[in-house]
């Protein structure tokens, strides 16, 4: 009896480390390929046929890194998608252990920037609202990434 308990807490633990292993894989294989479901709205989708923008809005033209490790940090807005991210390739480099390797992205729809999460693992936030779809970024609401938090400035 002793020998059979021995044999099934093994494979009992051998069960449990394979589950583990199967997660790890499953959050890796998430981080790797984060940005293959791209979505992108119809420009203006958001508003109501024939009405326009009440007042002049100013167009965001930096974005800026307000708390984090690289607070202070700023990037020009030129109209190309800002890549945001634990990559060597991101446009801006997250060193942050709550940030994947390709977190989000900002890009320029028609006037606006929009915010899209790319499958990452603790995911974006605007202000204090999870971003589960592309969404427009106003001017100075922050994004939270990990530590680190973005506003869009004039």
């Amino acid at each position: 009896m002793p020998e059979l308990m021995i044999q099934l807490t093994r494979a009992g633990f051998l069960a449990l480390l394979w589950l583990f292993v199967l997660a790890a894989l499953r959050v890796v294989r998430s981080d790797l390929y984060s940005a293959s479901g791209m979505r992108v709205p119809m420009p203006g989708a958001s508003r109501a046929p024939g009405k326009q923008p009440r007042g002049k809005s100013k167009a965001p033209r930096q974005m800026v890194v307000t708390h984090g490790a690289l607070a202070g940090t700023r990037i020009s807005l030129d109209g190309r998608p800002i890549l945001i991210g634990r990559a060597d390739d991101s446009t801006l480099v997250l060193d942050d252990d709550y940030a994947s390797t390709r977190h989000a992205r900002l890009s320029l729809r028609g006037s606006d920037w929009y915010v899209e999460d790319l499958g990452s693992t603790n995911g974006t936030y605007l202000d204090r609202a999870k971003v589960t779809g592309p969404t427009k970024v106003p001017l100075g609401v922050p994004i939270r990434i990990g530590k680190t938090v973005i506003e869009l400035r004039s």
